[in-house]
């Protein structure tokens, strides 16, 4: 199956690849491709992010030594200084 690169940057940066590592042209686009396809599989969601910030924040906290949000907390954050 063809493959043409139509932007000349695209095709200088691939012959430079096959250039450096003295493999094909059809080798290089093969092995950059694999090679970000493979990076971006092992890069965590923006879900497991926001999942593992909340255990880290639940590991951190401790309960025992906290204070009860109570009225008087909550007015004393609205007062003006």
């Amino acid at each position: 199956m063809a493959f043409h690169i139509k932007k000349p940057e695209t095709d200088a940066l691939a012959r430079r690849v096959a250039a450096l590592k003295k493999i094909g042209l059809t080798e290089a686009v093969h092995t950059a491709l694999a090679h970000e396809l493979e990076r971006e599989q092992g890069r965590p969601s923006l879900v497991d992010l926001g999942v593992q910030f909340c255990r880290d924040l639940r590991t951190k906290a401790n309960p025992q030594s906290s204070k009860p949000a109570d009225k008087a907390f909550r007015d004393g954050l609205f007062e003006d200084a």
